[in-house]
């Protein structure tokens, strides 16, 4: 158990280090007014995952804070504030690049993880009616989503609905913490989904690396959360 969260520790730390640095390199590639020499297209896998990402990210953020409220236990605690920490800056990054991109952070048409299409869709997406959208800018019927799938009441893949985050929110002790890292776990597997996803599609190298350091260290975490979950005589769900 130890050794398991000293690894995601350590996952968890050189990704803050790589988003430091993945944001120099993204400042380093902009023109002098600010915004990038290569800026990518508005419905782009890198746009898009960086909306998408930042809004999930903002829940796992949401999430660890209310169990930090709600439990006792260090081991947890300490999760939930490397989570937090981390995700917060991370999202941090994705929405500074929208801005030096000059892209808004919100794109009304845009269905959650619409991005998630081939390369070859995404790369003449210019408008509507192409790359996986309809007239309406709407998900046409078998768009690819990796296989990541949000469940009802979900926004995007392993986000928890507004119920779940009630129950959280009224859950104590060990209750709290099972609830939390079932919760995580599923939030996780939706993240590294979504990161594979970027770290196979977006054309921009310091977000497609820091997409591959967010599987790594959730993959890290996700292996931390079942040994904590055992040890409370609980599994992940599904």
């Amino acid at each position: 158990m130890t050794r398991t969260y000293w690894a995601a520790g350590t996952a968890v730390l050189l990704a803050l280090l790589f988003a430091a640095g993945a944001t120099v390199t993204a400042a380093s590639d902009s023109d002098g007014d600010g915004t990038s020499a290569r800026a990518p297209g508005l419905y782009s896998p890198d746009a898009g995952f960086a909306r998408d990402m930042a809004v999930h990210h903002q829940q796992a953020v949401e999430m660890s804070f209310i169990v930090r409220d709600r439990a006792k236990d260090e081991p947890v605690r300490g999760l939930a504030y490397d989570i937090a920490n981390t995700q917060a800056n991370q999202r941090g990054m994705l929405l500074g690049w929208l801005d030096l991109w000059g892209l808004p952070k919100v794109v009304a048409d845009e269905p959650p993880m619409s991005w998630m299409g081939s390369a070859d869709q995404h790369g003449g997406h210019t408008g509507h009616g192409t790359g996986g959208h309809d007239a309406g800018g709407h998900d046409m019927a078998g768009h690819d989503t990796g296989g990541a799938a949000a469940k009802p009441g979900a926004l995007m893949a392993g986000m928890a609905t507004k119920e779940e985050l009630a129950q959280l929110g009224a859950a104590e002790g060990r209750d709290a913490e099972v609830l939390y890292l079932q919760l995580m776990t599923d939030h996780h597997k939706g993240g590294v989904a979504m990161a594979q996803g970027c770290a196979t599609q977006c054309k921009t190298p310091a977000e497609r690396d820091l997409a591959q350091g967010m599987v790594e260290a959730q993959q890290s975490e996700l292996t931390l959360m079942a040994d904590m979950l055992k040890q409370r005589g609980a599994a992940p769900r599904g």
